[in-house]
């Protein structure tokens, strides 16, 4: 019987394809790599805002940067800070009467082919892509001197409790002028229909050594 011979042949074919298509397809990252993410940021929305920094500068409905304040310094001694800011595009969408974030949309289960079954075999590490992004998204960048790369979050909330890894790094350059700058938008199935907007100066804060 010659059906099970052809039928793993084709999957052989198909599958070569599969591997061809996942190298041809894969975007070249920035040099700086990916951020850090928060809430119900994607890779795939920060590839949007990435290929959006080449537009012409909005400040027009960019956020306001409650924390750090312009010119704040931070004491090395101290906790990882919280940094919150407030942002049009999420108050105009807002209902009246309900206040916070919107539930964060979670992958769903689907079912799996022959095809991805076996892709499954050949290639492992692949993972499947989250769902498209739609909301408010805010990509935040401190610069640090010294270093080539700014450290980055992308979040989907309105505020960054910094992890101990990045207060470290701002704290190995206390005495030095720090800058920070929030990249704001609002994705639909991960295109954006506003922004993005970003600040129409980094806000610039400093940390100390404790005395």
């Amino acid at each position: 019987m010659k059906t099970p011979s052809l039928f793993w042949s084709t999957a052989a074919v198909a599958l070569l394809g599969l591997t061809a298509c996942s190298g041809d397809d894969e975007d070249p990252k920035p040099e700086c790599g990916e951020p850090l993410y928060a809430g119900g940021a994607t890779d795939e929305a920060w590839r949007t805002l990435v290929d959006a920094q080449s537009r012409p500068q909005d400040s027009s409905r960019a956020v306001t940067l409650l924390s750090p304040e312009a010119g704040q310094t931070y004491v090395t001694s101290e906790a990882a800070p919280l940094w919150r800011w407030t942002s049009p595009l999420r108050a105009s969408l807002q209902p009246p009467g309900r206040g916070g974030p919107s539930p964060v949309a979670r992958p769903r289960e689907s079912g799996r082919s022959v095809l991805a079954w076996l892709g499954g075999l050949v290639l492992p590490a692949a993972q499947a892509h989250l769902p498209p992004y739609t909301g408010d998204l805010y990509w935040v960048k401190v610069q640090v001197p010294g270093r080539q790369c700014p450290l980055e979050l992308l979040t989907s909330e309105l505020q960054w409790q910094l992890d101990d890894g990045s207060w470290r790094t701002l704290r190995d350059a206390a005495g030095q002028a720090l800058s920070v700058q929030v990249m704001s938008a609002y994705l639909v199935q991960n295109r954006i229909t506003e922004g993005p907007y970003t600040l129409a100066q980094p806000v610039s804060f400093g940390v100390a050594g404790a005395r």
